[in-house]
């Protein structure tokens, strides 16, 4: 059952029709006209989860447990080789309860980006540590996704409908595994709320995956035909709002931009927000999906060419400079943060 909903979300994502908005377009940025640098002058390297990267993407979560997933989780494997980007795994349940054919198509990844690159696991938020456990060693992950998708799982006909003590199972694993552990939402956003929660039993990675990206909620209507869950497209926290309130904690809480991060102004103001890196999934999906690998890998070649143009325009010769980028909040983020 879950190898044949993995495929029925791939095939609704590409049938979603519901854009919502990240706002990060009312982040503004000031063009520096007196930037003093060459182009060949920009790093975009950093470190993530103690390796170098070449740019701060990541290829975040989509998918894994069949044939079909075991094809895009190879081709997406070498994107992250070839660009040496981190890459996170989709939910590695179906591969702790099915048979061997699920289990592969997640340890193609590591196969393949080696053990320089940097793979993540992931697991839901109602997995046990010793389920955790399990995960890394089957990746040989350098940290582990925990997913919170309350949303989704509500509006799914076959869904969960008890998330009581999801938070002490965070904290199990946090206690019991040896590799950084990373809260991420699957598109609704964490407010700075529940970030300060995660915080306060451990966690120093969260992902805020917020609102404007892929819409769980809208694939799982298209599966459910219950009821029409229409009204819930737009629920959640936008990319941007979650970012900046988020932030507002400790520095040593890390923080991760994803849901709805298509290009690199979105790329550049999630660092300029306070993000680590900025995790790409949906847009990377589409390309990949509709026009193969070579197609992938030109919207990552454009992606990181205009990164570079943006820190040129910004007169910031690398990453740590960008971070310290002042920014303008407009429109309607400003009555959020």
């Amino acid at each position: 059952m879950r190898s044949i909903r993995k495929k029925e979300h791939i095939e609704n994502y590409l049938k979603t029709t519901f854009q919502g908005d990240t706002l990060l377009g009312d982040v503004f940025l000031e063009h520096n006209a007196l930037p003093n640098l060459n182009l060949n002058e920009i790093d975009t390297s950093t470190t993530f989860l103690g390796k170098k990267i070449s740019f701060p993407i990541l290829i975040n979560a989509m998918t894994g447990g069949s044939s079909l997933t075991q094809e895009i989780n190879r081709d997406l494997s070498m994107l992250a080789k070839e660009f040496n980007i981190p890459m996170a795994v989709g939910s590695q349940t179906i591969a702790l309860e099915d048979a061997e054919g699920a289990r592969e198509s997640f340890k193609i990844v590591r196969e393949i980006i080696g053990n320089d690159g940097v793979v993540i696991s992931n697991l839901s938020g109602q997995a046990t540590a010793d389920e955790a456990k399990q995960a890394l060693e089957l990746v040989d992950g350098d940290a582990i996704q925990i997913h919170l998708n309350t949303a989704q799982e509500l509006v799914m006909e076959e869904g969960d409908r008890e998330f009581r003590g999801v938070i002490d199972n965070i904290q199990s694993i946090v206690q019991r595994t040896n590799k950084p552990v990373i809260v991420k939402e699957v598109g609704f956003g964490i407010s700075k709320n529940v970030a300060e929660r995660l915080y306060n039993i451990g966690i120093r990675y969260v992902d805020v995956a917020g609102f404007g990206g892929t819409n769980f909620v809208e694939i799982e209507n298209l599966r459910n035909h219950a009821y029409d869950y229409t009204e819930l497209y737009s629920w959640g926290i936008p990319t941007a709002a979650a970012l900046v309130n988020c932030r507002k904690l400790p520095k040593d809480l890390k923080l991760i931009s994803s849901g709805g991060i298509r290009n690199s102004t979105d790329v550049v103001k999630s660092i300029v927000l306070g993000a680590e890196v900025a995790g790409i999934s949906g847009e990377l999906l589409s390309y990949l999906v509709h026009g193969g690998y070579s197609y992938a890998k030109e919207y990552l070649d454009s992606l990181v060419y205009k990164i570079k143009i943006l820190m040129l325009l910004l007169g910031k010769k690398n990453i740590e400079e960008l971070r310290n980028s002042e920014y303008k909040v407009t429109g309607k983020l400003k009555d959020l943060v």
